[in-house]
């Protein structure tokens, strides 16, 4: 399965965003895993909620950010189609 503006994307199950106080920074944390998210990612990762769809994730974005919603698309779709590989997320 892949990624696509109408999927509702969620972290997969072990896989969790959380603030880690230790290094002063957001991270993804999963069994025997960790990522650090860079500040778009973040922005992008703090909207997955299991009940908001790619497109609505790209609309809250376009709207903050006052930037064209097809690039917006087009990295979310990167990110999302990235971390589902590495199995962070799941569609």
């Amino acid at each position: 399965m892949t990624v696509a503006p109408a999927t509702v994307p969620r972290f997969a199950r072990g896989m969790r965003l959380r603030e880690d106080a230790a290094r002063n920074r957001w991270v993804v944390v999963g069994p025997e895993r960790l990522f650090v998210p860079d500040e778009i990612a973040l922005e992008i990762l703090r909207l997955i909620d299991g009940a908001r769809s790619v497109d609505a994730i790209v609309d809250d974005l376009a709207a903050r950010y006052d930037a064209p919603r097809e690039a917006i698309a087009a990295d979310v779709l990167a990110l999302l189609s990235d971390l589902h590989g590495k199995g962070v997320v799941t569609p």
